[in-house]
């Protein structure tokens, strides 16, 4: 279960790391635009070789539920986001990060019932996570720490996202040793849909809003 654990750690790590970058170099919007367009390909790629195979076991009308009620995951909390912090600015910014923990989450989750069926850890798949929250954690924070969120504040933040995905890795190895029917195909399709969600929604406007057409 450690093993899970860590690794959930190791594979959001970059969320922390590229958060607090964001308080610490001054990222011109131009950037921020851009990096979060790379990071939406990232995350489409991820979505299209990866997620979506992981849930090849699932027929399609499955397959669209739990891609649906993970859409509807990202935008009940993207809802809740809006009426605490507004749909611009600070507003926009959670919005991404919403969609982190709708898409961080699941995927640990994934992590954690590899780790316990021995299944092989997909090397593309940890990577495209890793690379894709990069972006996906610098475009928030750069506007959040323009809007006078202290390293403190920013890190608490992600580093609380950060363990929530060592803790679902965790939670997974338990379901998988433990339940029989426990399996990724139905956590990678809800991935999926709160990805494609965040996406449409709050990461591509985001990015090119700042980044313009080259986003």
């Amino acid at each position: 279960m450690l093993d899970a654990f860590l690794l959930g750690l190791a594979a959001q790590s970059s969320l922390l790391i590229a958060g607090l970058f964001a308080v610490w170099v001054n990222v011109p919007a131009r950037i921020v635009g851009l990096l979060g367009g790379f990071g939406s390909g990232a995350l489409i790629a991820a979505v299209s070789f990866d997620l979506i195979d992981e849930a090849a076991e699932l027929d399609n009308i499955e397959l669209a539920v739990w891609m649906l009620f993970g859409a509807a995951l990202f935008i009940g909390g993207d809802y809740v986001v809006e009426r605490r912090f507004g749909s611009e600015g600070q507003g926009g910014a959670m919005g991404i990060v919403v969609g982190s923990v709708v898409d961080g989450v699941p995927e640990s989750i994934i992590f954690g019932i590899q780790v316990a069926t021995g299944y092989p850890i997909s090397a593309s798949f940890l990577g495209s996570v890793w690379v894709s929250n990069i972006p996906q954690s610098i475009a928030p924070s750069a506007d959040l720490a323009a809007g006078g969120w202290t390293a403190r504040r920013l890190g608490t933040l992600w580093g609380a996202v950060v363990v929530a995905a060592g803790a679902a890795a965790a939670i997974g190895y338990l379901a998988a040793s433990n339940l029989a029917v426990a399996d990724g195909d139905r956590m990678a399709a809800l991935a999926a849909g709160g990805v494609l969600a965040m996406l449409t929604t709050s990461l591509m406007p985001f990015s090119q809003e700042r980044g313009g057409s080259l986003a």
